[in-house]
């Protein structure tokens, strides 16, 4: 088959040098009389702007995105007759560094990962109906410098408008002085047509205050922790720089870059000194900011001077949620732009330090709440197409994709490279489609062939190096791996939930052998777990939050063992003071475990615990996105600066599936929502929630109200092709009904004894417990019918000791009776 490529890719000649001016390139060209139509196709090896007669092509920023450029380089293709004329013509385009050629990562050094200088691939195919003719970039064009002189991803753009050169991409520019393209020694089979959304330029946010701050500094903010750059609109003389350096925090008054690490983060523009003003905005970098630094401004700062561009991927909204708690909001909020400041091409990590990459771990983790606020198809689906053609090459899932590390971990990690499996099989529970199953297939077989070598005669995955329950807010600041969670807990548990997966997977795809084989698989590596770590009545030999998590959401315990196992769940997270004692591992399930072991009263209490560590905490300390660590800014105000503190980082974000689909109600009972299950479950106060979500077959809403007088509504709209299973909340009579397409309404009074109150456990102090003169009279009761001498001692005042289980550490004899009636009234 012949290839549909005539042009070439070609850079400025000599060697590429950090900080070098970038390249413009250009071509002039004759346009005949009868032109039909005009499709200009580009990419590059960096990041490239493409221009016709003065005037730019499409609406994409930092093209062509980031992927595995060895095996994938994205081509955007232009429909441009409109920006044609008959006769002389002009094609140009000037070029980034970008993640190809640039600085990449923290390591020192680490630079053109992928190319070793900016090179374009431009085709203009101009269709004449009985002809066409390719002008395609080649030896003939001619290459100079302009305005650009300086372009990182990390460090930010220097552009001195002076030596803009006026009218280089328009017929009759004298380009003399220019010299000639140097063709590229580059093979064209990577070359494809992208699968996700470009980058474009989506929300412009205006400055909400100019400060001053206590050093005399001048700082924009823009009241949102965002992704993306600053526009400028400025008067002054000609050669007046101005400079913005961006952070996301600002401690003690003044801005803190320490978020940013290595990365300067700075834009420097240098004025021409138009009287009439001038604007500006970089095109070859991004930032992860709230506040700017201005310097050199000429004359006072206005707020109208400058306006803060996000940029994101182009991916399409599809989840919502709100409640009466106006904390929760804004938790969810967070959630929302954390997301969408990590979605510069690839699913990242952190927007705004010498990283940026796209870390498996952080995505599996958050998965199900991405799909379900956007449409992630495209995106995700690229991003797997990538992880799969560099773990073909590496022989394992590489930390990263696309990989810029050269870190030597090779062997499976648990939560990181499962996202081989766990990915695919999300994607395809959220869109009903099992093509992503199948072109995947190959990728997640290959993981799990690769863990199951790992595993001792058992079947348990105790070997090579594990994240664990990474960042647990417990680890040594040193070692967010070392959490309390022993991390081959971690990864036998997450290989129970793979292996289950991926035998379903083959079930979809028709494959018997390999299901049953998996399935196999799964039950070995059950067993195994069930027999080193879970005693008969449910309890766990680690004796953690996260692993009791697991446990639960992974279906590792017998029916009969999960009340205690909720139990012990919910005591452990009374004891930390439902505070969060988890990391990346249990922070997505620990909500889900404890509503699904009767527990949902201690689940609200864990979503709305202000103090540090916490969801909210951060809220409460007017963060706008999630934060990297619980603690990233401490309850003194001082930044907790361990190397790893971005102020946003989406994983910890996880919490958000929980609201979707336990508060507000709504999850698919099949994939892609043919059929529904809308169940939600009232608490924590809350008065009224509701979440939306655009799936497959349309919108579905759920709202929910709890009115002061006991009645409770609850609202369904279910789109044509789906059916729900409607489980009523609270409905004195149980009620669960099957509805299909349309609007649907229930309103009922809610019994008394299933009004909202709060959770107790074996932890909860007395002196709570005391005040709840209810649930005190029936604890009392079993008090003294198993210690009679408890009776006696009883007078009626408020108790000393701290709480039940310290009072059962007096009659250790008795202790297990007494506890599994204890329970019993606490958790009626």
């Amino acid at each position: 088959m012949a290839s549909p490529w005539k042009a070439s890719f070609i850079a400025q000649a000599g060697a590429s040098a950090d900080g070098r001016p970038a390249p413009y390139l250009r071509r002039d060209f004759t346009v005949g009389g009868g032109l039909r139509s005009a499709t200009l196709q580009v990419t590059a090896l960096g990041l490239i702007e493409a221009h016709l007669n003065g005037s730019r092509v499409g609406d994409e920023v930092l093209a062509p995105g980031w992927t595995s450029y060895a095996h994938r380089l994205v081509v955007s293709r232009h429909e441009v007759t409109d920006l044609l004329v008959e006769g002389a013509n002009t094609i140009g385009a000037v070029l980034g560094e970008g993640w190809a050629v640039g600085r990449l990562t923290w390591e020192e050094g680490r630079r053109a990962v992928w190319a070793g200088r900016p090179a374009a691939f431009l085709q203009l195919e101009l269709d004449y109906g009985d002809r066409v003719e390719v002008v395609g970039s080649d030896a003939s064009w001619r290459v100079g410098t302009g305005a650009v002189l300086a372009d990182s991803l990390y460090d930010g753009e220097t552009y001195d408008a002076r030596l803009h050169p006026v009218g280089w991409c328009e017929p009759g520019f004298g380009d003399a002085a220019w010299s000639a393209a140097e063709i590229v020694d580059r093979g064209l089979d990577a070359l494809v047509t992208g699968e996700a959304p470009p980058i474009r330029r989506i929300e412009e946010l205006a400055v909400v205050e100019v400060l001053t701050t206590p050093t005399g500094r001048t700082v924009a903010d823009f009241g949102q922790n965002l992704t993306g750059w600053v526009r400028l609109t400025v008067r002054g003389d000609a050669g007046t720089t101005v400079t913005l350096r961006h952070a996301e925090t600002l401690i003690d008054g003044e801005p803190d870059f320490r978020t940013n690490r290595s990365a300067l983060a700075t834009d420097r523009y240098t004025l021409r000194g138009d009287p009439a003003g001038e604007t500006w905005e970089p095109r070859f970098t991004f930032h992860g900011f709230r506040y700017v630094d201005v310097d050199g401004w000429p004359g006072e700062l206005t707020a109208d001077a400058l306006v803060a561009v996000v940029v994101h991927s182009d991916v399409r909204r599809t989840g919502w949620f709100e409640t009466s708690n106006e904390l929760v909001n804004q938790l969810h909020r967070n959630v929302v732009w954390s997301l969408r400041g990590n979605i510069v091409g690839v699913p990242s990590d952190c927007p705004q330090r010498d990283e940026r990459l796209g870390w498996t771990g952080d995505l599996n983790a958050f998965a199900p709440t991405a799909a379900f606020l956007y449409d992630m198809r495209g995106l995700l689906g690229s991003w797997l197409t990538d992880l799969a053609a560099e773990q073909a090459e590496k022989g394992h899932v590489p930390l990263v994709v696309p990989d810029a590390l050269t870190m030597p971990i090779t062997t499976p990690t648990a939560l990181w490279a499962d996202v081989a499996v766990s990915l695919p099989w999300a994607l395809y529970q959220e869109y009903g489609d099992p093509a992503v199953l199948a072109r995947q297939y190959p990728s997640m077989t290959a993981f799990m062939d690769g863990v199951e070598a790992m595993l001792d005669e058992r079947g348990l995955w105790n070997s090579g190096f594990q994240f664990g329950d990474w960042l647990d807010p417990d680890a040594p600041a040193n070692n967010p791996a070392g959490g309390k969670t022993d991390p081959y807990v971690v990864a036998t548990a997450y290989l129970c939930r793979t292996t289950r997966e991926l035998a379903r997977t083959a079930r979809v795809l028709g494959h018997a052998e390999d299901a049953t084989r998996y399935e196999a698989l799964h039950r070995r590596v059950r067993a195994a777990f069930r027999d080193e770590w879970v005693t008969p009545a449910g309890l766990l030999a680690a004796d953690t939050v996260t692993a009791y998590a697991l446990v639960v959401c992974f279906d590792l315990l017998e029916p009969a063992q999960l009340t205690r196992a909720g139990r012990r769940l919910a005591e452990l997270v009374a004891k930390a003071g439902h505070r969060i004692s988890t990391g990346f591992a249990g922070t997505p399930l620990v909500a889900h475990a404890l509503s699904r072991t009767g527990q949902l009263d201690i689940a609200y209490r864990l979503l709305l615990q202000t103090e540090c560590p916490s969801f909210l905490y951060p809220v409460t300390r007017g963060a706008t996105t999630i934060w990297e660590r619980w603690d990233a800014i401490r309850p003194d105000g001082s930044l907790n600066d361990t190397g790893m503190t971005s102020l946003n980082h989406y994983a910890l974000g996880a919490i958000a599936d929980w609201l979707h689909r336990v508060v507000g109600g709504l999850e698919p009972a099949e994939p892609g929502y043919r059929r529904i299950r809308i169940a939600p479950r009232p608490g924590g106060g809350l008065t009224h929630a509701t979440v939306t979500h655009d799936t497959p077959l349309g919108r579905v809403r759920v709202r929910w109200r709890h009115d002061p007088d006991g009645r409770l509504a609850v609202d369904a709209t279910i789109p044509a092709g789906a059916v729900a299973e409607v489980v009523l909340p609270h409905h004195p009579e149980g009620l669960t009904e099957q509805v299909a397409e349309g609007d649907h309404h229930w309103e009922y009074d809610v019994p008394p004894a299933a009004q909202d109150r709060p959770g107790y456990t074996l932890d909860t102090p007395l002196n709570v417990l005391f005040r709840d003169t209810t649930t005190w009279a029936a604890l009392r009761a079993v008090l003294r019918r198993h210690l009679p001498q408890f009776g006696d001692a009883d007078t009626g005042t408020e108790p000393s000791l701290p709480n039940l289980r310290t009072l059962l550490l007096y009659f250790p004899g008795q202790a297990a009776a007494i506890e599994n009636d204890l329970a019993a009234i606490l958790q009626a």
